[in-house]
């Protein structure tokens, strides 16, 4: 169901894309590049001179690769257009600082307090809060839900649809249906 039409009437003035892409690699890792651009429909005036509708704000993309055990191997972190160069384009390094950590256990805390306010870029740590969901659907890819592998699927109880007690999960995973009582 799509959004309700507006209430009023509205013209853009922006517009944030986030795109993440999976990709398996020819060694077994994989790699996950994530790319945040900011555009503007009008000329933008900021400090460093005019943007020109349609050129980015931010145009920023960071790779992360991790092994089939969600842990961080390398990273790369890029800014091609930023507001402030020769600022906002130096930080990327510092994000490998993230290399050794899990993807899946405590990582949006722990990015969230290795980069807060001036120790990171404001965007390029919120465009790795993305990751850590867009890398177990690029797992998934490799590993079908319903496989009888004796293990609870690795997708329930991590969100509001597939909690064990849900009628979704007794419909599409009987087996680990626990009942709405605590069964």
């Amino acid at each position: 169901m799509p959004l309700s039409e507006p209430a009023s009437g509205r013209s853009r003035v922006h517009t944030r894309r986030i795109e993440v892409q999976g990709f398996l690699r020819d060694d077994g890792l994989l790699d996950l590049d994530a790319r945040i651009t900011d555009l503007k429909d009008a000329d933008y005036p900021i400090a460093s001179g005019v943007r020109r509708a349609g050129d980015p704000i931010h145009d920023l993309s960071v790779r992360v690769t991790v092994d089939a055990a969600f842990i961080i191997v390398d990273v790369e972190a890029v800014s091609d257009w930023v507001p402030y160069p020769g600022g906002c384009d130096t930080i990327g390094p510092a994000y490998r600082q993230l290399i050794g950590l899990s993807l899946v256990r405590g990582f949006r805390r722990t990015v969230s307090e290795m980069f807060a306010d001036v120790r990171g870029c404001s965007h390029l740590t919120e465009l790795l809060l993305s990751l850590p969901t867009a890398a177990i659907q690029t797992f998934a890819t490799f590993r079908r839900d319903n496989d009888d592998d004796g293990g609870k699927p690795f997708q329930l109880d991590r969100c509001h649809a597939l909690e064990t007690t849900s009628d979704t999960v007794m419909r599409y995973y009987p087996r680990w249906y626990r009942g709405g009582d605590g069964e």
